[in-house]
């Protein structure tokens, strides 16, 4: 390493991010589990990441789209079914999709398979939160109009799509 590089090493602002899976806080709702893995406030780019499993039928998010964040999505295990604008994509394990800002997506496990996936919001704006409302409402201790209401505050703007309201009615 030049002195350059260690005078700039020296200088981070930011450490790096180190989230052990024990000691991951974890999100369940009666389809789902999402691991809690970096928000953006402890990462040098502002990133946030979270792991989530899916059970057969579960249903991920409704369509909707961000303004700032780009969302990534890598299958590690099992399919995932994804709106992405008006077209439905079914990813498998080891794919990988980036979704950027403004752009309708939606997704749930496919029909008849669990899913594992990873997710990454790039930049991030302090999601954990807004995972930690989800699971509430999910879970029924929240009224689901909290949800609504966190939209700005969480960049989440939900739209309607008859696209993805069909390929929910044909996985029944």
């Amino acid at each position: 390493m030049t002195e350059q590089q260690n005078d700039q090493a020296t200088k981070a602002p930011y450490a790096p991010v180190l989230t052990r899976h024990a000691e991951a806080e974890t999100c369940a709702d009666p389809s789902s589990v999402m691991t809690l893995l970096a928000d953006s406030d402890g990462t040098a780019d502002g990133f946030t990441s979270y792991r989530s499993t899916f059970a057969k039928g579960a249903v991920g998010a409704p369509a909707h789209f961000h303004t700032k964040a780009s969302e990534l999505f890598f299958v590690i295990s099992g399919a995932l079914q994804v709106l992405v604008n008006d077209e439905i994509k079914i990813l498998e394990a080891g794919d990988f999709l980036a979704v950027p800002p403004h752009t309708p997506h939606a997704f749930a496990a496919a029909p008849g398979s669990e899913a594992d996936v990873l997710f990454v919001f790039t930049p991030g704006m302090g999601r954990f939160d807004y995972l930690r409302l989800l699971g509430s409402v999910m879970r029924g201790e929240t009224d689901p109009k909290e949800i609504a209401a966190s939209a700005e505050k969480y960049d989440n703007h939900y739209v309607d799509s008859p696209v993805w309201r069909a390929a929910l009615e044909a996985a029944k």
